[in-house]
């Protein structure tokens, strides 16, 4: 790939415990197809899901780069959009893997699209991906096309915030930040005074946040589905392991593999289709009147999953890549079309 600056050269990455792997490579009229020209868009090359990627992407023949879409620059014209990145315009790719971070939704996205103005093949769209960032407006598209989600609030005038809070359940509740990660920027507020005081302080600090249902039966636990294309190709469960009513791995949570239930797996693909994702992490609630959707991942972390249930990820992402290339079909936002039953 010669047209493209050389990403920074790091030690290999082992092998994940209990991965088993497969082979993602296809074959036209009993060949196998030409290399490919693969970019990831990734800050940090350092990164486990990064380096996984890269290094199934290498095994399976194909050329990869690793771009920091932070030090890309963009060339906006009608007719000869272009994306350039060290002084030399990116040129020749086949195909594109975003992990755009959340600090850098807006820019990371900005030099997506530029890419599919090009039409080059991309693996979760500039437009699916910011659906994702903004909690709100996600919720707001799953729970308009039948998905159950928790009760979620917002309100914009301060003084709105009493009446606001009058609307759930008497505490606990969440409190979040509306475009947070991670677990962070998510308070539990016990009782009426603590959720009155956390409102008042994100106030203070112009911060915008969700007000939204705790469901009591799934404190600190919850259900990871990695959902692609139109399968789950791996699940787990994380489970707080000192008590917290957070399960992200990041946050102190363990996970183990789970076998899902076919209505978590419908769940689970459904709202992938219905935000126009290929890729996703979909995280599910337990309650008594069946799952729900917390939230849904555009670049999941491939770690915890992949190290929890032994599945080759990586391999699955990369294969769809592949195929996506290989035969481009309709858009790759599919927000427009059918559901899927």
């Amino acid at each position: 790939m010669g047209d493209l600056p050389p990403d920074e050269i790091r030690p290999p990455l082992p092998d994940p415990p209990g991965v088993v792997y497969t082979t993602s490579s296809f074959r036209v009229s009993g060949r196998r197809l030409l290399i490919m020209r693969l970019v990831i868009l990734s800050r940090d090359s350092t990164l486990y899901s990064t380096r996984r990627l890269a290094a199934v992407a290498r095994g399976n023949g194909h050329r990869i780069r690793i771009l920091d879409p932070t030090r890309c620059y963009l060339s906006v014209s009608t007719g000869q959009p272009t994306v350039h990145c060290h002084g030399r315009p990116i040129q020749g790719v086949d195909g594109i893997i975003p992990r755009i971070g959340t600090s850098i939704t807006g820019y990371g996205t900005s030099v997506l699209r530029q890419f599919e103005i090009q039409h080059v093949p991309v693996q979760n769209t500039s437009d699916a991906i910011l659906r994702t960032r903004n909690k709100l407006h996600m919720l707001q598209r799953l729970a308009g096309s039948g998905i159950p989600v928790p009760q979620t609030g917002m309100a914009f005038a301060p003084e709105d915030n009493p009446d606001l809070l009058k609307l759930f359940p008497p505490p606990p509740i969440i409190i979040k930040l509306i475009e947070g990660s991670q677990g962070l920027g998510v308070v539990l507020a016990e009782n009426p005074e603590a959720a009155e005081s956390v409102t008042e302080t994100l106030r203070a600090l112009m911060a915008h946040f969700l007000v939204q249902h705790f469901v009591t039966e799934s404190r600190g636990r919850d259900r990871r589905l990695f959902v692609i294309g139109t399968e789950v190709v791996a699940s787990m469960e994380r489970t707080n392991r000192d008590g917290g009513f957070r399960a992200n791995l990041h946050r102190g949570g363990q996970a183990r593999k789970i076998r899902p239930t076919e209505e978590e797996v419908r769940l689970a693909i459904r709202a992938a289709h219905i935000l126009g994702l290929d890729v996703a992490g979909v995280d599910l609630l337990e309650t008594r009147s069946g799952p729900m959707v917390l939230e849904v991942n555009a670049a999941p972390g491939l770690e915890g999953i992949e190290q929890a249930t032994g599945v080759d990820i990586a391999s699955h992402m990369i294969g769809a890549l592949e195929r996506r290339i290989r035969d481009p079909g309709p858009p790759a936002d599919r927000i427009q079309q059918p559901l899927p039953s």
